[in-house]
């Protein structure tokens, strides 16, 4: 089937560029040559007038074979890189070494008998015109599409909060993408060695806490904070200081999407409570960790859940012998199956569909796997709705946590971790009071517990994206600007991140 007739005239104007561009540059870099000689004689070319024209046609073959080695010819000249200019140099380098090679080894059989600088001057030229070629090329381009977008694109002056790598590459994407309306104006860094400094051709012009007068002095319309690795508190800092200012305010991607490359205008979101909320990573003790987990027979229940699912990330990473996912979910477990097939397609697992209320299931499970490690993440654990179904929250929390445990010390489980809440701590709640029923079984246990079997229980506060944490609720409730309803005026409420929570458990 031939290709319509639009898509054949695409690909001839495509390849007529691409001739066009590459005889033009062909011909700029062959001028390097004569105006190499021109230089290096200072204009007296009556004594070498014999071998210019063969230099000149060697010169220029060599580097028509090295550009199109490199691919040189294929580079977009209007979003010419770094990378682009060290592939040119890496041509251009082989050239003046190929050249000199020629003109020393050959030139007593070829009439080519001339200053050695030559070769060394023409490629240098070469690299300059090339970059020049492209950097006008760009400069053109980019002019063109502010000039056809400045009467579309309503512009919003953007300042930018750090000065470092990340600020850097925001700022360079943003006068790349005048389509996002998004104009930077300058920087402002703590850091004292940075100030007055100039950075893509913007200042930095003072440090954060001149934020509010920055804004009212440069006419800012909005903030982007640009450091990704700062803490939760710096970033309630800024957060502050823009609202202070009364100015909208986003916040860059994770450092980690930088570092791989993700970092475009489309990533820039709204600061949210997760960012807010960062804090400093907690340190692992792996040896520890892995020396309990490596090659074992891992058990997690609740496994689908989003506490259970971080586990599974966590515990994959340190190589267990098998894994048994316990669940009642069976969407939610098959996600989680999915995950570990693809991350991890080395680590044996079983998935285990099983109500813990149901006895005689768990007591097959343990006999069955015989599992050495057990994480009980499984529970009822929406406070409202154990209120309106306390009977629930006794059967599931309590009923299915004690099968669980006399299985484990039937079975000799050498670790067994069970997931509390801050809500067990002098319990007002239904579901806080079951949770501290179950911790109080787990103690029971650790007294009942054969020599090298453990039983502990681990406390922590909201889980930020975990299903029924009141994070969503809340951000529900600011997104359609409803009042955000709270437990009690003095109720304090303690966050991390379901990761770091899956850390603090191991």
């Amino acid at each position: 089937m031939k290709p319509p007739q639009n898509r054949l005239n695409t690909i001839m104007r495509t390849r007529l560029l691409l001739a066009g561009k590459l005889l033009f540059e062909l011909f700029v870099i062959t001028l390097a040559a004569p105006t190499a000689f021109l230089l290096r004689l200072e204009g007296d070319l009556t004594s070498f007038l014999p071998v210019i024209p063969t230099y000149i046609l060697l010169s220029s073959l060599i580097k028509l074979v090295l550009y199109a080695a490199f691919g040189i010819n294929r580079q977009s000249w209007h979003r010419v890189s770094v990378y682009d200019l060290y592939t040119i140099g890496q041509a251009i380098t082989l050239f003046m070494l190929a050249t000199l090679a020629i003109s020393f080894v050959v030139s007593p059989q070829l009439p080519l008998n001339i200053p050695r600088s030559i070769p060394f001057i023409d490629g240098v030229l070469s690299f300059l015109a090339s970059g020049v070629i492209r950097f006008v090329a760009r400069a053109i381009h980019t002019r063109r599409r502010l000039s056809g977008q400045a009467q579309t694109v309503s512009t919003r002056r953007v300042l930018v909060i750090g000065a470092g790598e990340a600020g850097a590459i925001i700022t360079t994407e943003l006068l790349r993408h005048p389509e996002s309306g998004l104009v930077p104006v300058g920087f402002l860094d703590d850091d004292p060695l940075k100030l007055n400094q100039s950075i893509n051709n913007l200042p930095v012009i003072g440090p954060i806490s001149a934020l509010p007068e920055t804004v009212k002095r440069q006419r800012i319309d909005e903030v982007l904070i640009a450091i990704p690795s700062a803490s939760g508190r710096i970033i309630r800092r800024i957060v502050d200081l823009a609202r202070e200012a009364q100015v909208d305010h986003r916040i860059m991607p994770s450092v980690n999407d930088i570092i791989q490359g993700k970092v475009s205008v489309t990533q820039i979101k709204e600061v949210d409570l997760e960012d807010l909320l960062r804090r400093d990573p907690v340190k692992l003790d792996r040896e520890e960790i892995t020396a309990y987990l490596k090659d074992k027979t891992v058990l997690v229940t609740g496994a689908g859940g989003s506490i259970g699912s971080e586990l599974v990330r966590q515990i994959a990473a340190f190589g267990p012998g098998r894994l048994i996912l316990l669940g009642r979910g069976e969407n939610s477990l098959f996600e989680i199956e999915q995950e570990v097939k693809r991350n991890w397609p080395n680590i044996p697992y079983e998935l285990v569909i099983c109500d813990i209320q149901r006895r005689n299931k768990v007591k097959f499970v343990f006999e069955h796997y015989q599992p050495q490690v057990v994480f009980h993440a499984a529970a009822h654990k929406h406070v409202p709705l154990m209120e309106m179904n306390p009977e629930e929250a006794i059967l599931n929390n309590v009923g299915g946590s004690r099968n669980l445990i006399e299985c484990a010390l039937a079975n000799s489980v050498e670790r067994f971790v069970n997931i509390s809440t801050d809500k067990a701590v002098n319990p007002t709640s239904i579901m806080g009071a079951s949770k501290r029923i179950v911790e109080y079984l787990v103690g029971w246990a650790s007294t009942q517990a054969k020599p090298g079997q453990v039983f502990a229980s681990v406390r922590f506060g909201n889980v930020l994206g975990s299903r029924g944490s009141v994070v969503p609720l809340f951000k529900r409730l600011i997104r359609e600007r409803e009042p955000i309803t709270v437990t009690h005026p003095d109720m304090t409420r303690y966050f991390m991140t379901i990761p770091e929570a899956s850390q603090l458990v191991l």
